[in-house]
């Protein structure tokens, strides 16, 4: 029978951490990784029982975890998948998870889910649709959820406000936090001209809740967020700028795709480790 993940002493985790993928867990099984936390996709984990329940169950006992889901679909014009609410509901109830994380994106349309996470138009009417639905998300957690900006390959003219307004009027209004992808601030720096540095300047410092890194693939007319690479050095100094606006804030580094053995992944992460006690030195 499963049973409930017991917390970890050190329940407020300030740290870094990397994703957990199957190809790494034999090295959480068999040994005690030197991270502060890990985070796991929440539609891996949504059926009850099987060996990837088994094994998030067992790295809870030893880590906190954050759960970043891909599939709510926040901004479809759809309903909300009840149905799927429900489901993680009941995962975020059985790992107790220091942090929820979703998309600010949509993915669906009526009888048919898309696999991808698309961008919004920046407007009023989809400000409030958002807003509805991540209270929702919210009351039925009961808990905060945080809301990731994307990386996008399109915008639209029908904007009526910038990206960092946007995501700031949302956590205003529903109390929810942030998780600010550094990587695909920059994405989005280099596609679309937008400065990620406005995008941070626009968000109140206590929101933003968690920060992700990761790397990208340079195609030959645009970057494309691929998670499959290395932090770029560009990302690194964008880190250091959104270290000196929202202080130490959980990190993690992410690796989707192409992913190596464990030790590259903590390389990165400890790296991140020292980018933050340099700059909150210099801060002190």
């Amino acid at each position: 029978m499963e049973t409930r993940a017991q917390p970890r002493p050190s329940a407020l985790c300030l740290g870094t951490g990397v994703g957990l993928r199957a190809r790494h867990y034999a090295d959480f099984l068999d040994s005690e990784p030197p991270v502060d936390w890990s985070k796991v996709h929440s539609e891996t984990y949504l059926g009850e029982g099987g060996y990837d329940r088994h094994v998030l169950l067992r790295v809870r006992e030893r880590y906190p975890v954050s759960l970043h889901g891909v599939g709510l679909g926040l901004g479809s014009a759809v309903p909300l998948d009840e149905a799927h609410l429900e489901k993680l509901a009941r995962l975020v109830d059985c790992m107790e998870p220091f942090l929820v994380s979703e998309h600010l994106c949509w993915g669906a349309l009526p009888g048919r889910h898309l696999n991808d996470l698309l961008p919004l138009p920046y407007t009023a009417e989809a400000l409030g649709l958002l807003a509805e639905r991540v209270s929702r998300v919210q009351d039925r957690l009961r808990r905060q959820l945080l809301v990731e900006n994307i990386s996008a390959y399109l915008r639209f003219r029908a904007s009526e406000m910038a990206e960092g307004e946007f995501i700031a009027e949302l956590a205003r209004r529903t109390g929810c936090g942030v998780l600010l992808d550094v990587n695909n601030l920059y994405v989005n720096e280099v596609n679309h001209g937008v400065s990620a540095l406005a995008v941070m300047d626009a968000l109140p410092r206590g929101c933003v809740r968690e920060i992700h890194l990761a790397g990208f693939h340079a195609g030959e007319h645009c970057l494309i967020d691929t998670h499959g690479a290395r932090v770029s050095e560009p990302v690194w100094r964008l880190y250091d700028a959104a270290l000196d606006r929202f202080g130490r804030v959980p990190t993690l580094v992410e690796w989707d795709t192409d992913i190596p053995e464990l030790s590259v992944l903590l390389g990165e992460a400890h790296r991140a480790a020292a980018v933050q006690e340099t700059r909150l030195a210099c801060a002190a």
